[in-house]
C-alpha cells in the first residue's frame, strides 16, 4: 500500500524544490515589501531644512536620514508630492502620455517611504512598463564578469576579448588571491581592447587598490562601493554616507566612472534590518546614492539575491528597486549577476523582468565564463547560456546587448588577445607567457583547460610592477612596439577619455568608434509605440543571424 502520491514524489525531486523558501517574518526583516513596521511617508520643511522625514523628527534622525534629508530630495516640490495620492503617482509613472522628464519632477521630490509606497501599487508588468520609460539612457546595454579560479592572466585576456565581440559594453574582474589584482586588471584591459575599442573595465577589489589601479589607467570604472539602509550595517563597514560620497568624488576627480552598489536583503542578511522591509531599506540606499552625486547604482539584490528570492514578492521587490533607481534619474546596473535558484524557469523569469523593458545594464555581471570560474559566486546566466540568450533576443525581437558570433571569430580574437598579453609581459619583464598557454587560452572553455602558472613568480612580478609605477601608457608602448598597433591605439584612446571626462555622465558607455553614449546625448524618450529605443534594421539583422539558423541555400 503506497503512502505517497507518485506525482508528489516527482515534484519533490524537481530543481525548484532544492531552493530555500521562508514565510514572512517582519520582526527580523524577512519581508520583501510592505512591512507593518515600515514608516508612512511624510516630510516637513522649515527654513529650507527638512525637520521631519517619514515620520521621524530631525532630532531623532540617524545619519542616513540626515544625509537623505540634506542632499537627496528636491525640496521645491517635496511637501506637495508627499501629500499626493500614491496611486495617481504610480499611474503617472506608467502612463505613456506623461514624459520621463515630467515624471522626474515628482519622483525626485519623493521621500524613501513615498517611493516605496508608490511602486507598491504596481504589479510587475506595470513596473516593467515604467522601467522602459524611466531608464536613463535610451539604448540598453550589458555588463559581464571575466574571472577564473586560478587568476590566470592569459585566460582572462582571451575571455575578455571574446566578451567584447559578443557585445558587452562593460567588463568586471576580481581575484582569488588579492595580490593578483594588478595582473587581472592589466589582462582584462588588454583583452577587452583587443576585442573592440571602448569597452569599460574594472577590477573589483578593496577600495584603495581599486582606486590606485584606476589612477594608473589600468581600469576605467568602479562599482563595488557599497551603501546600506541601516546605520548599524553602515558602521559595521567603518563607513558613513559622507565617507562614501568622498570616495565617489575621489574617483570622479581622477576621471573614473563609478557606481555605488546596494541591494534588497543586505541588511537582514547582516542582522540589522530594524524590522523594516527589504525594499524600504534599499530605497534608503538609493536615496543615499542620489545624495552623494553618484551617476548610477548597481542594484537588484546582487549578492543577497537568495534572501528576497526566499520570501513572497521578493523578486518583484528586486524589480521595484531597479525602478526606483531610474525614478531618481540615475543609471541602473540591474543585477542578474548572481545565481539564486536551481530552477532554470525561475532564473529565466527573474532575468526577463530586466531584459524585456531593457535597463542601462541588464546584467551587472553576466558570467562570460563558465560559472565554476566565476569568482563572484556564479551568475544567473553564464558562458554556457550564450546561445539561449541570443535566441531569446531573436524570439522576442528585443535588444539584450549581445550579438551572435561564429566560432571562427571567437578563436581568432582569443588568440590575438593572448598573444597581445604575451607581448606585453615580455616587454615589461614579467614571467613568460608560453606559446602553450596562448594555444590553451585560445581554445579553452575554462581554467581547467589551462596549464598552471608559477604563482610565486607572478606575485613577485606584480610587486615589482607596482613598485616601478607601471601605468596604462607603458602598456600602450609595449603593445605598439610589438606590432599590436590597433590594440595600443584602443588603450590610448581609453586613457584620453580620462582627460575629457565625457564618460562620467550618467549612464555612459563608449562605442567601438569611441563615441560616448550617455543619458545626455542618448536620453530615453519613450512615449509608447513608435518611440524610444527601437532596433535598427542593422541591429535586427545582427540579432537574427544566429550561426545555426538554416538558410534557403542549405536546402538546394
Amino acid at each position: 500500500m503506497r503512502t505517497r502520491s507518485k506525482r508528489f514524489e516527482v515534484l519533490a525531486g524537481r530543481p525548484v524544490n532544492q531552493d530555500g523558501f521562508v514565510k514572512e517574518w517582519p520582526e527580523v526583516g524577512l519581508i520583501a515589501m510592505n512591512s507593518p513596521y515600515d514608516p508612512k511617508p511624510s516630510i516637513r520643511i522649515e527654513g529650507g531644512k527638512v525637520v521631519e522625514l517619514d515620520g521621524k523628527q530631525r532630532k531623532d534622525f540617524d545619519f542616513i536620514d540626515r544625509f537623505i534629508a540634506d542632499y537627496a530630495i528636491n525640496l521645491d516640490m517635496a511637501e506637495e508630492v508627499v501629500a499626493m495620492d500614491s496611486v495617481k503617482l504610480a499611474q503617472m509613472i506608467c502612463d505613456i502620455n506623461v514624459s520621463r522628464e515630467e515624471v522626474l519632477k515628482y519622483t525626485t521630490a519623493m521621500t524613501p517611504a513615498k517611493a516605496v509606497e508608490v511602486v507598491g501599487h504596481m504589479n510587475v508588468v506595470e513596473m516593467m512598463m515604467a522601467l522602459q520609460k524611466m531608464r536613463a539612457r535610451k539604448t540598453p546595454s550589458n555588463q559581464c564578469h571575466v574571472t577564473n579560479l586560478r587568476d590566470n592572466c592569459v585566460l582572462i585576456a582571451a575571455d575578455a576579448a571574446e566578451a567584447a565581440i559578443r557585445g558587452f559594453s562593460e567588463q568586471e574582474t576580481t581575484v582569488g588571491i588579492a595580490r593578483y589584482a594588478p595582473f587581472n586588471a592589466l589582462s582584462i584591459l588588454v583583452g577587452s581592447q583587443t576585442g573592440r575599442g571602448g569597452v569599460l573595465t574594472q577590477c573589483a577589489v578593496e577600495e584603495a587598490t581599486e582606486l590606485t589601479l584606476g589612477m594608473r589607467g589600468l581600469t576605467a570604472y568602479a562599482e563595488t562601493v557599497s551603501v546600506y539602509g541601516t546605520e548599524q550595517v553602515f558602521t559595521d563597514g567603518d563607513d558613513t554616507p559622507w565617507s562614501k560620497a568622498f570616495l565617489a568624488s575621489a574617483y570622479a576627480s581622477r576621471g573614473l566612472k563609478m557606481r555605488f552598489t546596494s541591494g534588497t536583503g543586505s541588511e537582514v542578511l547582516m542582522g540589522y534590518a530594524e524590522s523594516k522591509s527589504m525594499l524600504y531599506l534599499e530605497a534608503r540606499c538609493i536615496f543615499v546614492t542620489k545624495g552623494a552625486g553618484v551617476q548610477g547604482l548597481q542594484n537588484g539584490s546582487i549578492s543577497c539575491i537568495g534572501v528576497p528570492g526566499a520570501v513572497p514578492s521578493g523578486i518583484r521587490a528586486v524589480l521595484a528597486e531597479n525602478l526606483i533607481t531610474t525614478m531618481l534619474d540615475m543609471e541602473v546596473a540591474s543585477g542578474n549577476d548572481q545565481t539564486f535558484s536551481h530552477s532554470d524557469i525561475r532564473r529565466t523569469a527573474r532575468a526577463l523582468m530586466q531584459i524585456l523593458p531593457g535597463t542601462d545594464f541588464i546584467f551587472s555581471g553576466y558570467s562570460s565564463v563558465p560559472n565554476y570560474d566565476n569568482m563572484f559566486a556564479g551568475s544567473n546566466f553564464d558562458a554556457d547560456d550564450f546561445d539561449d540568450y541570443n535566441i531569446l533576443q531573436r524570439d522576442l525581437m528585443i535588444d539584450g546587448g549581445l550579438r551572435p558570433v561564429t566560432e571562427e571569430e571567437v578563436v581568432k580574437v582569443r588568440n590575438k588577445a593572448a598573444k597581445a598579453l604575451q607581448a606585453v609581459f615580455k616587454e615589461l619583464g614579467f614571467p613568460e607567457i608560453t606559446d602553450e598557454e596562448v594555444i590553451a587560452a585560445t581554445y579553452a572553455h575554462g581554467s581547467d583547460d589551462m596549464p598552471p602558472r608559477n604563482v610565486v613568480e607572478d606575485l613577485k612580478a606584480i610587486e615589482g610592477m607596482m613598485a616601478r609605477g607601471i601605468t596604462g601608457l607603458d602598456v600602450v608602448k609595449a603593445l605598439y612596439k610589438n606590432g599590436f598597433e590597433d590594440v595600443a591605439q584602443n588603450v590610448l584612446n581609453m586613457l584620453k577619455q580620462r582627460v575629457s571626462g565625457d564618460y562620467l555622465h550618467t549612464s555612459a558607455i563608449i562605442d567601438k568608434d569611441f563615441n560616448v553614449i550617455s543619458a545626455v546625448n542618448d536620453e530615453n524618450d519613450y512615449r509608447g509605440p513608435g518611440t524610444g529605443y527601437r532596433l535598427s534594421k542593422e541591429r535586427w539583422e545582427e540579432i537574427k543571424n544566429i550561426p545555426n539558423a538554416k538558410d534557403a541555400s542549405d536546402f538546394e
